[in-house]
């Protein structure tokens, strides 16, 4: 099929704000479908609420409505610019229910808009978990045992039923909101209340626990013809009972047979046929740890964080081709890295995902995972085995750790540390390894955690190569083989007991330097300048003679470091290239436009820490590095990299100085004569408190100086404070606010 040419006009429903559950993953989707819809030449009409993201820029649409995603809302700009077809699915699920609002309000059809891509009883099959349950029986795939309920007392009758535990699923809800395990009726009520409460349709699946089978993903895409292929597979390391988003992520799937994966993979294919779905779906899976038992726990029949994962993971551009899919395109005709769409992606490299939680700015929240969403973002680490890329997530989580050890259990005892992984926790990787490190056995540490051996495995292998750096200081051997395990130069330095610089300039003179593969699933024989390191695999990243300047990222999206650092770094490319240099970008964020290939003209997928960075500058030899842009996590950058004789490009180490550091900014405030409240930076609690006291107490004494000197007066500063009226309150426009009512 060709694309469609009846239609001109096509609106975009965006995702609104950032929340748990919904983050730049849909500012990636949104505007990749933009992007593909202007390539085609259609006019893109975009809503959305969110000024932080390159997805409300004005190059993206052609026309940028910044309105509140609601049913009216949507509905005015309808009216008013009477688009031809509007495209679900983008925009997370925020998106797809405002589309389904309309379509149930008769909106689309007073308006003559077409729903284009996936029709809305394909969604609705999906969303639904009564029609999802009633479809998949019906061509014979497995479900758990569960049952449709829209009250509490329905619910207990079904948990009663089916028997506890049981885990409730509220319907058309993001990231999990509203779900969880109850394992008696108490448990139930909380969690049922709540999910009646979030449930749009005030619908609840109580479903059969199967908490510890293995989680796996698969993403796949189909035509309007019905050709359907799988983009890629993904296997959680924590196993069913942590949601998608709060787990660890290996792609290709390891640990499966060849049995198993084609039964999985097959069976998804099957699904997203029989839903008829046109563009990306993701499919979730329940598979027992030792049979080839297997259970369908859900579909999600838009993008998601899943899909934003996968799109990085392989080079394949799932929104945009969905996108174009949407307008009639068929796989073979939609052009993707030197090959179409049609060709089925093959890794020849792992990836392995991390979620980054936010329960470093919420210390005294429990760190407890369940079926509800918790983390704020992620970061991906690619490299050529399991260990490899699963030590550069870690240093990429910019949580305080560079290696898979945090100094809270160095302390903690044995019994100890064995209570705390039988639950799910944010930092439970460290702790397992911690256990490891102390001789624990691997199949009790897997029966305790219920994750897949071969996982914990790979971590034995780290706690190893620990052991025989310890014992081989300054060993070149040693040192090769730690690199190529994924070491990072910070954590043989802490080995060693010298410092980090020492053995950066150790390696370099000894040539053991990363090289940089390419990210090439299509195998087309095409350049793409996707590019990683890795001490185990050949280098394919091109040098060009151009001047080139390295901007280097915001790192995964966390509280107080949200998208908006993005939109600054692709801003920043894209200045850097129509003024004629080479740009090129260095993040590990999979949700972000910024990493996206055809954003700059060359993209590190890396940690950004001083030594990875350094890999890529020294490889490149860049005019300069931009360090101002990508937030707190880039900003932290400009010294080390500076010390390493990296030239800055922009704002300076000793502007950052003078900005960051609280003496200095207060020093040059008194030179310019500009007021600052009262204060001291301190290093301690004792510290804290005795300059909060003295400093409350000159603020006393200076505000009852500044009273007696300047007191309140007719057509003065004073009059600010104005008199309520006698005998009533203040009214609007009296008061500290100044209006104009006097």
């Amino acid at each position: 099929m060709a694309k469609r040419t009846d239609i001109k006009k096509v609106l975009i429903i965006g995702s609104g704000p950032i929340v748990i559950g919904q983050a730049a993953e849909f500012d990636y989707a949104g505007t990749q479908a933009c992007l593909a819809l202007k390539e085609e030449g259609y006019e893109v009409i975009l809503c959305n609420s969110n000024p932080a993201t390159i997805m409300t820029d004005t190059s993206i649409a052609d026309k940028v409505y910044m309105e509140p995603l609601t049913l009216e809302y949507i509905a005015k700009i309808l009216r008013y610019e009477r688009p031809d077809a509007i495209v679900p699915g983008i925009g997370g699920q925020t998106g797809l229910n405002l589309a389904m609002q309309l379509e149930k309000k008769g909106v689309l059809r007073e308006c003559r808009v077409e729903l284009l891509g996936t029709p809305f009883t394909s969604i609705e099959r999906a969303e639904d978990r009564e029609l999802f349950k009633e479809m998949c029986q019906s061509i014979g795939e497995p479900v758990i045992p569960s049952r449709i309920t829209y009250n509490l007392e329905e619910a207990k009758a079904a948990a009663k039923e089916i028997g506890y535990p049981v885990v409730l699923r509220p319907a058309f809800t993001l990231g999990g909101t509203g779900g969880g395990f109850a394992y008696n009726e108490e448990e139930l009520i909380e969690v049922g209340l709540n999910g009646f409460r979030l449930s749009p349709v005030h619908q609840v699946l109580v479903e059969k626990s199967v908490k510890g089978y293995k989680e796996i993903e698969f993403e796949v895409m189909r035509d309007s013809n019905d050709h359907a292929i799988t983009i890629c597979g993904m296997e959680n390391v924590d196993p069913v009972g942590v949601h998608t988003g709060d787990s660890i992520v290996v792609a290709p799937i390891l640990s499966l047979s060849d049995h198993d994966l084609k039964m999985l993979n097959d069976s998804a294919i099957k699904i997203i046929r029989e839903l008829k779905i046109e563009g990306g779906c993701n499919v979730q899976f329940a598979l027992h740890p030792t049979t080839s038992e297997y259970y369908l726990i859900e579909v999600n029949p838009r993008v998601s964080r899943s899909s934003a994962l996968a799109s990085k993971a392989s080079g394949y551009p799932i929104a945009s081709v969905t996108a174009k899919i949407a307008l009639g395109m068929a796989l073979e005709e939609i052009p993707v890295a030197g090959g179409t769409a049609a060709i089925e992606p093959s890794l020849d490299y792992i990836v392995a995902k991390f979620p980054r939680f936010p329960f470093d700015k919420f210390a005294t929240a429990p760190n407890l995972l369940g079926t509800q969403m918790k983390a704020t973002g992620e970061v991906m680490g690619i490299g050529a085995t399991l260990e490899e890329c699963m030590l550069k997530s870690v240093r990429s989580l910019e949580n305080g750790a560079h290696h898979l050890s945090l100094p809270r259990f160095d302390g903690m005892d044995d019994d100890s540390l064995w209570r705390y992984i039988n639950e799910f926790r944010a930092d439970g990787i460290f702790a397992i390894t911690e256990l490891i490190r102390r001789g624990a056995r691997i199949d009790k540490l897997a029966e305790v955690t219920m994750i897949t051996p071969l996982f914990l495995e790979s971590l034995k292998k780290i706690t190893d190569m620990e052991e025989v750096l310890a014992g081989k200081a300054g060993d070149l051997t040693a040192l090769k083989e730690a690199k190529q395990m994924g070491f990072a130069d910070r954590t043989i330095a802490d080995l060693w007991h010298t410092n980090e610089l020492k053995v950066w300039k150790m390696r370099r003179e000894a040539g053991i330097v990363p090289n940089f593969p390419m990210v090439d699933t299509l195998h087309t024989g095409t350049y793409i300048p996707y590019l990683y390191s890795s001490y185990n695999l050949e280098n394919a990243s091109i040098r060009t003679e151009k001047k080139k300047i390295v901007v280097l990222g915001a790192g995964p999206i966390r509280i107080g470091q949200g998208v908006e650092f993005d939109y600054s770094t692709v801003h920043a490319v894209q200045t850097i290239r129509r003024n004629g240099y080479e740009a090129i970008i260095i993040n590990n964020n999979p949700e972000t436009v910024s990493t996206d290939y055809k954003t700059s003209d060359k993209l590190y997928f890396e940690p950004l820490t001083p030594e990875d960075v350094m890999n890529v500058i020294d490889f490149e030899q860049p005019e300069g590095v931009i360090t101002s842009l990508g937030g707190q996590t880039a900003i932290n950058l400009a010294q080390p990299l500076m010390e390493r004789g990296v030239k800055l490009i922009g704002t300076d180490c000793a502007a950052i100085e003078r900005a960051e550091n609280r003496d200095s900014f207060e020093k040059i405030l008194k030179q310019l004569g500009i007021p600052q409240p009262q204060g001291r930076a301190v290093t301690n609690i004792e510290e804290g408190v005795s300059t909060a006291l003295r400093t409350g107490r000159q603020s006393h004494a200076n505000r009852g100086q500044r009273t007696a000197a300047a007191p309140l007066s007719e057509g003065g500063r004073g009059n600010r404070r104005r008199q309520a009226r006698p005998g009533g309150p203040l009214h609007p426009g009296q008061g500290g606010g100044g209006g104009r009512h006097l």
